[in-house]
């Protein structure tokens, strides 16, 4: 068993398994056939390797109305189908609200049983019903303008409903169609194209005992003032006895230096160098391995292309040492 762990590492147990062999996955070389390799329980990431932060908000209370109070924010942070669900909704309810106002000016006024009298000046010519109402409606806010439902000069009510739906119209679409600009816009997709390595390892570097890990850009476009940055994660106790759940350490990865500021045309590989000041420094090669400890790394730049400013995140838990 010990040879085992020796060749698999730690990452895996070895357990004992039934001979029928069913569900078994594929034996290694010289692996007894009654043990089996499987991976460990994972442990849960504070941010995964895609970026995702898995910290979740409970307990707010009375705290969500501030939530409304940045309304143009919490639109902008729901998912994609809840954006269109409140833009087609938000549409839909105003444009039939105000389909309804002209049908009730036109009701009051009984221009839908004069409309076909032939000295009559309606309010909106040739509006007969709520369907001829909706479209007069339409034709208007979309400045489509057919010139078959038009306001005549005897509704003075017509008039002022028509400048107060030239106005709403102009929020509702500043409001909606820049949310959905800046949901858009946002430069998610482009962190998608900033790859980091699978495993951070530490070995000798010049002589020093150093943390290295890999970042790589996948598009020509390069990134404008990247920087990278490491925080470690991790409990602590204080002096005098408080508890820190998620204690962060910032790890030194080249800012005396500039080695932190990066120019990314080829993978580079970033290093943290194991000296006293570090917070690896009395660790052992056991330690790391069982320590609970997380380390996010954090890189940001602007885009050449677009000059947006995407930041990408990764995380990585367990050291390898080489």
């Amino acid at each position: 068993m010990s040879a085992l762990r020796r060749k698999f590492g730690d990452d895996y147990q070895v357990v004992t398994t039934s001979s029928s062999g069913s569900g078994l996955q594929p034996q290694g070389p010289g692996q007894d056939p009654q043990q089996q390799l499987v991976p460990k329980k994972k442990r849960q990431r504070f941010v995964d390797k895609n970026g995702r932060c898995n910290v979740q908000h409970g307990n707010l209370g009375s705290e969500t109305s501030r939530y409304l109070s940045d309304l143009f924010t919490t639109l902008v942070d729901l998912k994609w189908r809840w954006n269109l669900f409140i833009f087609i909704l938000t549409y839909t309810v105003a444009w039939l609200f105000m389909a309804s106002m002209w049908w009730v000016i036109a009701y009051t006024r009984g221009d839908l049983n004069k409309a076909h009298v032939g000295n009559y000046t309606p309010c909106v010519a040739n509006v007969y019903n709520f369907p001829s109402a909706f479209l007069f409606f339409i034709e208007t806010e979309a400045t489509i303008g057919y010139g078959y439902r038009y306001i005549t000069d005897k509704c003075p009510e017509g008039i002022i409903l028509f400048l107060f739906q030239s106005i709403l119209g102009s929020i509702v679409d500043a409001f909606l169609i820049g949310c959905m600009f800046i949901k858009m816009s946002q430069p998610k997709k482009r962190a998608e194209t900033l790859m980091f390595s699978e495993h951070a390892v530490i070995s000798m570097r010049d002589g020093k005992l150093t943390l290295m890990f890999r970042v790589g850009n996948l598009r020509n476009s390069h990134m404008v003032s990247a920087q990278i940055r490491c925080k470690l994660l991790k409990s602590r106790q204080t002096p005098e006895g408080e508890f820190l759940p998620l204690d962060q350490l910032e790890l030194d990865v080249g800012f005396s230096t500039g080695a932190d500021q990066l120019f990314l045309v080829s993978p580079l590989t970033i290093c943290h160098v194991i000296d006293a000041k570090s917070p690896f420094y009395d660790l052992s090669q056991r330690s790391m391995q069982t320590e609970q400890f997380e380390i996010v790394v954090i890189l940001e730049g602007i885009v050449e292309t677009t000059g947006l400013f995407p930041g990408h995140w990764s995380d990585y838990l367990i050291l390898y040492s080489c």
